[in-house]
């Protein structure tokens, strides 16, 4: 049942701001009822954007994962923290730049979309470094990565986010790369993806909703509560993932709703809505 007694804020939600890893699967694998909760938003009229700070995959790979799970969205419903950090790049340096990369496809696609040259390593001088979750992290990526920084490139990180959930448990991610490339230059990098407002802000200009009328719903306290509560959205923790009602006040971070599974908050949102109309 719900931890908190603030639920009859879901009456007035029209738009959700989802996040990914621990909320709609873990690893490969689908939360229960993920079918039925997409269900729930069409048939509600909810307007929803997939706003993730996973950067190892391109948009196109978790459309064809929700596919499998016999889900169909657009790409537009998809915002990556990739696709929000080359847009933040091309403001700040000029076309063409060249930038080094610890990170995936999902990363350099892109980045190389926007015009950027990506690097091999530091023989050449870089304008940035771009940093984001790398399963294939070696030390020659965080020496020449150090190096570029120590040069004067700037520090880009895509997202803070320290662990991510898998089947195994949970796994290193952007963040514990952040810092240890901070513990080799002393620079503290350029956070793009949540709790920073970029990615909440993307994610309502494409749904056309405003902040009173648009939810977060995510699994991570610091990334995507912090960040949604920072955005003036209604937050919604599920503890599907790295948090749950134990590290609240360790974090000293409080959702206005806590649930334990998509089919809960799909409950308690259809006994809102039914008190409303009654």
């Amino acid at each position: 049942m719900m931890t908190t007694n603030d639920f009859t804020r879901l009456k007035n939600i029209r738009a959700l701001l989802l996040d990914m890893d621990g909320t709609l699967w873990r690893g490969k694998s689908p939360m229960p009822d993920l079918a039925l909760f997409f269900q729930f938003l069409k048939r509600r009229e909810v307007a929803f954007t997939i706003a993730t700070n996973n950067s190892v995959e391109p948009a196109s790979t978790y459309q064809q994962r929700l596919a499998s799970f016999g889900i169909e969205v657009s790409l537009e419903n998809i915002l990556t923290v990739s696709w929000a950090t080359a847009a933040y790049l091309k403001t700040r340096l000029k076309a063409g730049a060249s930038v080094y990369m610890i990170g995936q496809k999902g990363l350099q696609q892109e980045l190389e979309a926007a015009g950027f040259k990506v690097l091999p390593d530091s023989r050449h001088s870089a304008d940035a470094v771009v940093v984001g979750g790398d399963p294939g992290l070696t030390y020659d990526k965080l020496k020449h990565a150090t190096l570029l920084i120590q040069r004067g490139a700037a520090f880009i990180g895509t997202n803070p986010d320290v662990v991510y959930p898998t089947e195994e448990g949970l796994a290193p991610e952007c963040g514990a790369i952040l810092a240890a490339l901070q513990a080799t230059t002393g620079v503290a990098p350029t956070i793009i993806g949540k709790p920073q407002p970029h990615l909440f802000q993307l994610g309502m200009q494409r749904m056309g909703s405003r902040s009173e009328n648009t939810a977060m719903v995510g699994d991570r306290l610091e990334t995507d509560i912090y960040g949604g509560k920072q955005a003036g959205l209604t937050t919604i923790l599920v503890t599907t993932g790295v948090d749950n009602e134990e590290t609240i006040p360790v974090k000293g971070i409080q959702p206005d709703l806590v649930v334990h599974s998509l089919a809960e908050l799909m409950t308690c949102w259809e006994q809102v809505q039914s008190q409303s109309s009654a």
